[in-house]
């Protein structure tokens, strides 16, 4: 397809080119890819699925949700086929139901992409106070305030790059790719030949783990339907953000398949991938003692299992691949916020669509990466004796939260509409009722467990609830649903409409 065939379907759906289409098929895959980033999650959120489940919440967990995502991502590629817009998911959501149905998706996925790229960032920001701290012996001591000001450095480096290098913004995504695998394959094999002794099959594949303070141990029922399912937010936070291959539909070339392809490729590869590298952090998890006493940080198994410059070496290879990460992060939201303030549902909508000489849409990144960085404010805070504040899995618990209620709607959407809908040159054909039903039952069942408390110091009531302790994703959500919903009903249903088109004719080719 020719730019002038992508400009002519865009024009179709009602906009005029105004970003610049010079994004590959590859680097379309590649921001997702990027997002997604198994350098990232795989480090990031390990101690939560080894906290609540052990190895089983990881050597089986990974595949199976996986497996379950691939589908969602599948449902999603057909989508983006038929809808290539920046817009994404809120324009597939408003065209398949009624504006109302594109008002909640828009502002759960807006959400949603910003706690993701807060969670991205603080998760760079503390990778990269560890790596500080080891290269400093010591030096910089890597406090959670000098977290913080990292976590807010790496943000406005973000912003920057987004703002002026945007003609490097896909070239950028391109090298992220081969940083990933290159940086993975790096640390599996490290973890495979230095250290000097490595568990067992049984304990990889067999081994359970439950540090999370609920239920007596591993073996009864709050364990196997309550502690497990926790653990789970690993693979479901880590593999998520592939709706970015939508948001940057309107550049790329050839957007109708290379966007599908790319989206549901992302998951795929990352999700192999992703496995191999959890596997190999297993593998080398001799030490268990010491995991469970720095609260199942991934960073245990490097400075127990291997020496310190390979352990430092591996803290530095996940810091600029979490940074790579964060870049794709800012890219993906502001581009969500620019399309959803070009249709009028952000307030000041003038100021964050409006475009610069360069074709950016610079205010969506600089009011995205502000909010980004208020939310986690809480994160300067951790109760005694973890050294990753509940904070961050509050907003990482956000990010999935946020996101795959935005995917909801509008894959029950194309279920309800049946053989109504007109798919793109992508298409699912009739398998797509099995498919949708099963990620929309995935996706409500996930979002269940993640409002929950992470322990028992969570719960209000409990003798030793702490507020450092609440899981305040549930209060986040829940406040901005039912703002969204009171703005819906007292003011927006009168005036927005959905999607407003900025062009009139449809160029004859």
């Amino acid at each position: 397809m020719t730019t002038e065939e992508d400009s002519r379907r865009l024009a179709e759906l009602g906009y005029k080119q105004e970003l610049a289409r010079t994004w590959s098929g590859f680097s379309n895959f590649a921001i997702s890819f990027s997002i997604i980033s198994i350098l990232a999650g795989c480090f990031t959120t390990f101690g939560q699925a080894w906290n609540n489940g052990g190895p089983i919440a990881i050597s089986w967990g990974w595949p199976l949700i996986s497996v379950f995502i691939l589908i969602i991502g599948f449902c999603m590629s057909e989508l983006v086929s038929a809808y290539p817009t920046a817009g994404g998911i809120y324009w597939w959501a408003a065209k398949l139901g009624k504006p109302i149905h594109g008002w909640f998706t828009g502002w759960l996925n807006l959400i949603g992409l910003i706690a993701v790229t807060a969670s991205v960032d603080y998760g760079c920001a503390t990778f990269l106070n560890i790596t500080i701290n080891r290269l400093t012996g010591g030096a910089w001591e890597g406090t959670l305030p000098q977290a913080f000001l990292l976590f807010v450095i790496v943000l406005a480096l973000h912003a920057l790059i987004n703002i002026y290098s945007h003609r490097l913004i896909s070239l950028l995504q391109n090298v992220s790719v081969w940083w990933h695998v290159a940086g993975a394959t790096i640390v599996v094999a490290i973890l495979i030949f230095a250290p000097d002794d490595h568990q067992s099959l049984g304990f990889v594949f067999g081994g359970t783990n439950n540090n999370s303070g609920f239920g007596a141990g591993s073996d009864g029922l709050p364990f196997w339907l309550y502690v497990l399912p926790l653990g789970f937010l690993l693979t479901q936070y880590t593999i998520t953000g592939f709706d970015a291959c939508a948001h940057v539909s309107e550049e790329t070339q050839g957007a109708a398949k290379s966007a599908a392809r790319g989206l549901w490729q992302s998951i795929f590869y990352s999700a192999i991938g992703g496995w191999i590298l959890l596997l190999s952090f297993l593998f080398a998890a001799t030490n268990v003692d010491a995991l469970n006493e720095q609260g199942g940080f991934v960073g245990a198994i490097f400075e127990t299992a291997l020496s310190s410059p390979l352990a430092t070496a591996i803290f530095a290879i996940s810091t600029v691949g979490q940074f790579f990460c964060g870049m794709s992060c800012v890219t993906s939201m502001s581009r969500m916020t620019y399309a959803f303030a070009r249709d009028g549902a952000i307030p000041g909508w003038r100021l964050w669509s409006r475009v610069d000489r360069n074709r950016t849409p610079v205010n969506a990144i600089l009011g995205g990466c502000v909010t980004a960085a208020l939310i986690t404010l809480p994160a300067l805070y951790a109760p005694p004796g973890l050294t990753t504040p509940v904070a961050f899995y509050a907003v990482v618990s956000i990010a999935v939260i946020g996101l795959y209620l935005a995917f909801l709607i509008p894959i029950w959407l194309r279920l309800r509409m049946g053989d109504a809908f007109t798919p793109g040159p992508w298409t699912l054909g009739r398998k797509y009722k099995a498919l949708c039903w099963i990620a929309c039952v995935e996706i409500v069942i996930v979002s269940i467990y993640f409002i929950m408390p992470f322990s028992p110091e969570g719960v209000p009531g409990n003798p030793d609830f702490t507020w450092t302790s609440v899981n305040y994703a549930p209060i986040a959500v829940g406040v901005v649903l039912i703002g969204i919903a009171l703005w819906w009903v007292l003011s927006a249903r009168h005036w927005f409409t959905g999607p407003r088109r900025t062009i009139d004719e449809v160029p004859v080719p």
